[in-house]
Order: structure tokens, then sequence, then C-alpha cells
């Protein structure tokens, strides 16, 4: 338990938003009471603090940390509000898990690993991405030996994010609270939200990027003011530290379906490919299983072999993002306890985020290849 409560107080930052997704996580977890929540949307603030239980609700985040006595943040709020809230909270010594990315920019990044050093706090980053049913099969497999050594990858999120410009917003008559995305997302070249494609492969390879190079498609769609969106596709090149090559691509303006969990493995002794839309399959060929080097398998037919018992636990079914939500939480309340060490810990966060970050500055010089940090030498 929390050395200073009973139950684990935790304070939510953008919890009328992205925050709520916790809801039926932190109610599947007696140990864990939602203290205090804050929001700019003053609106709904109260209904959603009464949702989660709250018994205090701020619309200013530092004077939440100030008033409230927590033990621990989650950060739900816009990409560029991350790594400084991140910062505050560690420096008051609150344990914080964020949400993704760490950061939006390397400096920010430096930032968030001094004041963890400083604090001795736990800071996870909750990339539910890797905790995906499949991403966990997979990653199973690998460490059991079935892929022999992989060496290549691929991720794709690919997810049109136009109808969020909040001058589309305002012609549908909807709040503009998320315009942010416009510049963060949708307005800067490279992969700015790349840790859900490159999140699951970095644990399948047990590995971080050590050099990126990143290109992009040009630019074939405007905004409601005529200025140009970021170039729609970016694809950006991993060099992993071992060896290893991944390719990222990422897709927030394109005229298409939405395709969020696009991965392909390959291994020495196994290769995986995703399903790539509803109902399709998801295919493993595995040199240990299969009959031939030319017959797939489907992946779900190893889940009672290889699957975690924990990805079973009944309360995550109720979670949002397939339960990832219920099992990332899980994991950040027993590492802030001091009963495990969190799978996506700080520099696992650094690992996630700084690719991309790098990849912004390698799009913009024609594609040159650029050194990664490594977080753990700062």
């Amino acid at each position: 338990m929390s050395p200073r409560h009973e139950q684990f107080h935790l304070g939510i930052a953008g919890a009328c938003g992205r925050g709520m997704s916790f809801r039926a996580a932190c109610d599947a977890l007696p140990r864990v009471r939602v203290h205090a929540v804050c929001d700019v949307d003053t609106g709904a603030l109260p209904a959603t603090a009464e949702l989660l239980g709250a018994s205090e609700q701020y619309t200013d985040y530092g004077e939440m940390l100030d008033r409230s006595d927590l033990d621990g943040v989650i950060i739900a709020t816009p990409m560029p509000l991350h790594a400084p809230q991140a910062i505050v909270a560690l420096d008051r010594g609150l344990h914080v898990f964020s949400e993704v990315p760490a950061a939006v920019s390397v400096e920010e990044c430096r930032g968030i690993v001094r004041a963890a050093k400083a604090s001795g706090r736990v800071y996870m980053m909750g990339e539910n991405y890797t905790y995906i049913r499949e991403n966990v099969l997979v990653k199973t497999l690998v460490k059991a030996g079935h892929f022999g050594r992989p060496y290549y990858a691929e991720g794709e999120y690919l997810h049109e994010l136009k109808g969020y410009d909040e001058h589309r917003l305002a012609a549908r008559g909807l709040p503009s609270e998320q315009v942010w995305r416009r510049h963060w997302q949708s307005g800067i070249d490279g992969i700015t939200y790349g840790t859900h494609s490159l999140g699951p492969i970095l644990q399948w390879f047990d590995d971080r990027v050590a050099y990126v190079t990143c290109h992009g498609s040009g630019h074939h769609y405007l905004d409601a003011e005529g200025k140009p969106y970021a170039q729609d596709t970016s694809v950006m090149l991993c060099k992993m530290a071992g060896g290893g090559l991944a390719k990222i691509r990422m897709d927030l303006t394109s005229d298409r379906p939405h395709a969020l969990t696009n991965y392909q493995l390959q291994g020495t002794d196994g290769c995986y490919e995703s399903a790539r839309g509803k109902g399709q399959p998801y295919r493993i060929w595995l040199r240990s299983r299969c009959e031939d080097e030319n017959t797939w398998m489907d992946l779900h037919e190893l889940e009672e072999e290889f699957l975690p018992d924990w990805m079973g636990a009944a309360a995550a079914k109720g979670a949002g993002h397939g339960g990832s939500d219920y099992h990332e939480l899980v994991e950040f309340i027993e590492a802030a306890e001091g009963r495990r060490t969190p799978s996506i810990g700080l520099h696992e966060a650094m690992d996630m985020t700084l690719p991309g970050l790098v990849s912004q500055q390698s799009i913009a010089e024609s594609g040159r290849s650029l050194a990664v940090p490594d977080s753990r030498e700062w």
C-alpha cells in the first residue's frame, strides 16, 4: 500500500477527456482512490468528479498539486503539457503516469529524466498499444525463442484527424478543446505521434533505436484557411542499437479508413503479420509450429498456450482500449508501491519518444541519418 494512505490517492489531469477512460480501471482496483480531478472544462468537471468519485476538483493543475493530498497523478492532457506537468509533479515528490508521447522536444525529455532521478519517484508512460492482446502474445513468443532472432519489423498508424482542425470543429458546432492536434499532430513533419507503432516493436526487439532517417510524401491536403497540413505520410527507418531495422509509417491526414494497429515482425525462425482490417486474420509462421515455410497459422491458435495469465483478468474486460487501460494502471500502482519495475519506466518511455522527435529534424534535413540520444547516458 501507499506509505501515506490506506488507498493510493490519485489525481487525474485532463479528467474530462482522456482521463475519463480510466474510470473502469480505477473502479476495478479497490486500493486506488481517485482523490482529485483537474480540467479546464468547467462545465463538465462537476459531473466528471462525481463519476470518478473524486472529493476534490480543480481547474488549475498547480493548485491541485499544492492543495490535494496525492500519491500520484495521471497526466491525460494534450501532448505539449505532458512533460511540464510531469516535471512539476515529480518535483513535488509524486509518482507520475503520463500519456503518450512523453514530451514534444528532446530538451523536455532531458527535463523529465532530471526530475525523475532527483525525485526517486516512479515515472511511467502509458503506451497502451503494448498491452494489446496480439502484441503481448507476440512478445511472449519472441521471449520464448519461437522467432529466433528478430531483425526486421514494421508499424503503421493511419488515422485521419483533419476533423479535429479548429475550423472544422467550429463549423460542426463542436467545442475546440482539441485544437492542439492541428499543430502538434497534423502540423509538424515527421513522426510526431509514433509511440503506438514503435512501442510494441521495441519490446519485441528488446532494444532501442540508435539512428533514424525520415522522409515525407509531400503535402496534398489544405485546412479551412488554405494552409497545408504536415506531409501526409511520414516514414521513419529506425536502426536498432543491436543491428535490427524497423520501418514506422504515420499518416494523420490522408482520406482513408483508419488502420491503427498494422504490424509485421521478421525473425530468423518466424514472422508475423497483423490483420489489416476487421475480420482479417492475424497470420504467423513459426518454424517450430508450422508444417513448412509456406504455411501460415492463425496467431490466436497459440493464445491458450502462450498468452500470460494476467491478460485474462476479469476486471480488465470493462476497461478502456480492450483492457489496456486496466493493465497499465495496475502496473503503475504496483510500481509506485515498490512491488515491481514498470515495463515502460523512465528510460523505456524515452526510447519510445525520442526517435520520433529526432525524425522531425531528419525530415527537415532531407532525410539525413541522425543519432538518437540514449537517456541512460544523461
